[in-house]
């Protein structure tokens, strides 16, 4: 059965390789973002392979924006029962640099956006008597200098997605969260820019602090997503799974 997948921030990177794994693996997809137009790389990625996807504009820490959306994908795609709440940015300062912006920007795209996100379609799932919702956190939950902001957004989520879990197993939907490690992105390009390094020197420098040795990619984290959002994955429900080349938490 062909199962509708909603993935916000999904026009690079993490996001991007979510929605490909998810539509190679069966699903037709939403590609969602703050600019349609900016999905149109990934849609064309998956039609383009022989899958069904369609672009979606929304800013998900707006509640009319994300209420417009999910209809758009029910009217367009049907109804979503699987959703991953991707969609994140930076704004890095430390504590007396940043300021309330810095704060409420990134709490409100990663937690409130996630929050919208699952509000809006759980009532789909629960109709369907099935539904997956992964969260993306990060090892960041675990603190890291320069991102109060990011930090607690992102620890906020596994509290969050612990709490889904213990509300909406009775019907079927299951909550799970993926913790990235280092993950070469566009976002961490933009990390190496602010603290001054090239971006190969970056990646070689995160290597040598990572057991595995070497950085993360988006495709390391879509295959964590891929078994979160499968039909065998319902008995794995409020969990983090910390996908950084180690052992973290």
């Amino acid at each position: 059965m062909t199962r509708v997948a909603l993935v916000t921030g999904a026009a690079r990177g993490i996001g991007a390789a979510i929605a490909r794994r998810l539509a190679s693996d069966g699903n037709a997809v939403a590609v969602l973002d703050l600019d349609a137009a900016a999905c149109a790389d990934t849609v064309d990625a998956i039609t383009a392979a022989g899958g069904q996807a369609i672009a979606v504009g929304a800013d998900v820490s707006d509640s009319a924006s994300v209420e417009a959306a999910v209809a758009e994908v029910v009217e367009r795609l049907g109804a979503p029962t699987i959703l991953v709440n991707n969609a994140g940015i930076l704004r890095d300062n430390l504590l007396f640099k940043m300021t309330d912006d810095d704060w409420d920007a990134v709490l409100g795209v990663h937690l409130r956006g996630a929050f919208l996100m699952s509000r809006a379609v759980q009532k789909h799932m629960v109709d369907a008597g099935f539904g997956r919702i992964v969260n993306l956190s990060s090892t960041s939950a675990l603190g890291n200098r320069g991102q109060a902001n990011y930090a607690a957004a992102k620890a906020g989520m596994q509290g969050f997605t612990k709490t889904l879990a213990i509300e909406l197993g009775r019907y079927g939907i299951t909550a799970n969260a993926i913790a990235p490690g280092f993950i070469a992105t566009d976002m961490t390009r933009a990390t190496a820019e602010r603290i001054g390094m090239t971006f190969d020197e970056f990646l070689v420098a995160a290597a040598k602090e990572i057991p595995v040795g070497r950085a993360g990619t988006p495709e390391d984290i879509a295959a964590a997503a891929s078994f979160f959002c499968a039909e065998e994955s319902g008995f794995t429900s409020g969990q983090v799974l910390y996908v950084a080349g180690g052992p973290k938490a």
